[in-house]
């Protein structure tokens, strides 16, 4: 930052002194005692296809290396420095980091305060004059308040996050059941703007980083066309978008989400284009609340992801607030959830076309809004095809979804016995009473 800069010209002695910021201080110690982490429509109008002039878009070689959360890790540790009193090293790690990462604006930050403070004391985090420059020459300037606003509110959902980690072995709470087959999965806790990537390994789900994240302008729970919040629910990757193909605006690239998903469809929820994606060259990070409605994350961060990630299989919950539980604390419900599913089979399986469309809801809709009059059609050609064989269900995934209504997005492969393969489909289903029903049923691959 220009504070950092200016500090820096000021020829400042060598002895420093403490930092004293009374609003910073608590968090400060507080970091002192941590260990390093772990690892929108109006948007895509305003910068889909705008290559800047003269600029021939062109494929960029992934880097040889992944520094996915490094520069946070760095950060975090000149904060520890500093609230330990040793100023003198977090000085030089700042410097360092800022040097390393000129656009990392927390990092100019905490270096211009550090610096500052071998002057005189700070009455607060980001103690600088009364307005700087924005971004880009012919910006106008903008209230310091405004600016550092945005950084401290970043600096603090980033610290709250590494000082409140998830349980070990936990998982989010939506993680019901994920396939074998299914290699990754993620979940966004939008209190804390932070992004949990998961490995799915050969004991369950494992958390392998974790990232920040901003979301929309508004905040979140989306429901219109251009309200500028991030949808809440679950959802899964359609694609992976070359950064060579879009603008500069979205860095590294982007992996858009199906938002609206069937269930929002169902309550009216309008809008498109709800990307994760990247920042531009000059902007490491953005404010908590900075999108029109996508997740933004750090380039090197998302590099990560975007060499992670299967589109079409990796599901993404974005949450008001995670539940943490212990992947055994879910069993009950995924036993009690798993009958229901099997005599939805064992009705197909048998022909019983009574008994099948008792599990299907009244307002049951397929892609194309095909309702279940056709739907059942449908069905129907499907059990006489199975010829007394028995269904079987591969490759089950339970996903969880509890707000004004209990809802269940499953995935699995029906295959008749005997055959080798079969279609993939997703089903959501509610909870009506004690009664689960299909509101929604699809082909996916």
């Amino acid at each position: 930052m220009p504070a950092a800069r200016a500090m820096q010209r000021s020829g400042a002695p060598a002895a420093c002194t403490a930092l004293r910021w009374p609003a910073a201080a608590g968090l400060l110690l507080t970091l002192a005692a941590m260990s390093a982490p772990s690892h929108a429509q109006g948007e895509k109008l305003r910068h889909v296809g705008q290559a800047k002039p003269g600029k021939t878009a062109r494929a960029t070689p992934p880097p040889a290396t992944l520094s996915d959360g490094l520069a946070e890790t760095r950060l975090v540790e000149v904060y520890r420095l500093t609230g330990e009193g040793r100023t003198r090293e977090a000085l030089a790690k700042a410097e360092s980091l800022a040097r390393d990462y000129p656009n990392f604006q927390l990092a100019q930050l905490a270096l211009g305060d550090l610096l500052a403070a071998r002057v005189r004391p700070l009455r607060q985090m980001g103690d600088v004059p009364a307005s700087v420059p924005a971004a880009g020459d012919a910006a106008p300037p903008r209230a310091a308040g405004d600016v550092l606003g945005e950084l401290r509110a970043e600096s603090r959902q980033r610290t709250d996050a590494l000082r409140a980690r998830p349980p070990a072995g936990s998982i989010p709470a939506q993680f019901l059941e994920i396939a074998p087959r299914t290699r990754h999965a993620i979940a966004v806790d939008a209190s804390r703007s932070r992004l949990y990537l998961f490995e799915n390994t050969g004991k369950g789900m494992e958390l392998i980083a974790d990232y920040y994240a901003s979301v929309g302008k508004l905040g979140i729970e989306k429901a219109l066309e251009g309200d500028q919040r991030t949808p809440l629910g679950i959802y899964y990757i359609t694609s992976r978008l070359d950064a060579a193909k879009l603008s500069d605006f979205y860095g590294a690239g982007a992996l858009p989400i199906n938002y609206p998903s069937p269930l929002d469809l169902s309550r009216g929820k309008t809008g498109s284009g709800i990307w994760l994606h990247g920042t531009p060259p000059d902007q490491f990070s953005r404010a908590p609340l900075a999108t029109d409605g996508c997740l933004a994350l750090a380039n090197p961060d998302l590099e990560r992801i975007l060499r992670t990630v299967e589109p079409r299989t990796t599901p993404v919950v974005i949450a008001r607030q995670l539940q943490w539980v212990q992947p055994q604390s879910l069993q009950p419900e995924r036993q009690k959830f798993e009958a229901v599913l099997d005599a939805w089979r064992t009705a197909k399986s048998r022909g019983d076309m009574q008994r099948l469309l008792a599990f299907y809801a009244p307002g049951f809709e397929s892609y194309g809004k095909m309702p279940l009059s056709e739907w059942s059609r449908g069905l129907e050609a499907e059990a006489r095809a199975l010829r007394g064989r028995e269904l079987q269900l591969k490759d089950k995934s339970y996903l969880r979804w509890t707000d004004t209504a209990d809802t269940m997005v499953v995935t699995f492969g029906e295959v008749a016995a005997g055959a080798r393969t079969g279609p993939v489909k997703r089903q959501y289903w509610m909870r009506q009473g004690n009664q689960w029903q299909i509101f929604f049923e699809g082909v996916i691959g």
